[in-house]
């Protein structure tokens, strides 16, 4: 099963992974986590390059055709041969991501942009992608209270890029491939919300 979690910065994505990889790997499941950009070696030397705030004049052109050369490195060497192999590969962040930040966000077309997705994954698309949703000002909030990291590239961005991407987000999230969950919910409620999702998927596709 391939599973992808979606949201913008700080919604608590990365907690969420890691949850459903203890409940997976406590259900004798085999487990690859990965995360987008990066994943490969030459996916993960793509993604020091896109969030480096150094490179602050990258245009937005650059910007899609970099997320998606490191997707496509990371389709073909990692997440294909593992879903050969029955494992659940679960990703922080996919290609919606792209739809979201550089489509919606960054305003460039999004007809190119899915064009650009059926060179690089083809039809390596989710089973389910997890969306959680948080206010632009939550996502403020979250980042103030991290301020003992350094914010990438994209971390710095203006509070109106942000509204946009996720106004791209809930659009996207209107595809029956989505699960939408209030990412201001307990921890624990939004993980368990997760687990029954992924239950009922296994269920259907054995039937």
């Amino acid at each position: 099963m391939f599973i992808t979690f979606e949201g913008i910065d700080f919604c608590g994505k990365s907690t969420q992974v890691e949850l459903l990889r203890k409940n997976l790997i406590d259900r004798k499941k085999i487990v690859e986590i990965i995360r987008e950009p990066g994943g490969t070696k030459i996916s993960e030397m793509i993604r020091s390059i896109l969030l480096d705030k150094v490179h602050e004049n990258m245009c937005n052109e650059s910007e899609i055709f970099l997320f998606s050369a490191s997707r496509a490195q990371l389709v073909r060497e990692k997440i294909r041969p593992y879903l050969m192999k029955g494992y659940y590969v679960i990703s922080d962040r996919f290609h919606d991501s792209s739809t979201a930040y550089q489509g919606f966000g960054r305003g460039l077309s999004v007809d190119a942009i899915m064009n650009i997705h059926n060179q690089a994954i083809g039809e390596t698309i989710p089973d389910i992608t997890f969306f959680i949703d948080i206010s632009v000002e939550e996502a403020e909030n979250r980042k103030r209270q991290k301020l003992n990291r350094e914010l990438d590239r994209i971390e710095v961005s203006e509070r109106d890029f942000f509204e946009k991407v996720r106004n791209g987000y809930l659009y996207l999230s209107k595809d029956k491939r989505f699960k939408k969950l209030d990412g201001t919910l307990p921890v624990q409620v939004i993980h368990q919300y997760i687990v029954n999702e992924i239950e009922l998927l296994e269920k259907r596709k054995k039937a």
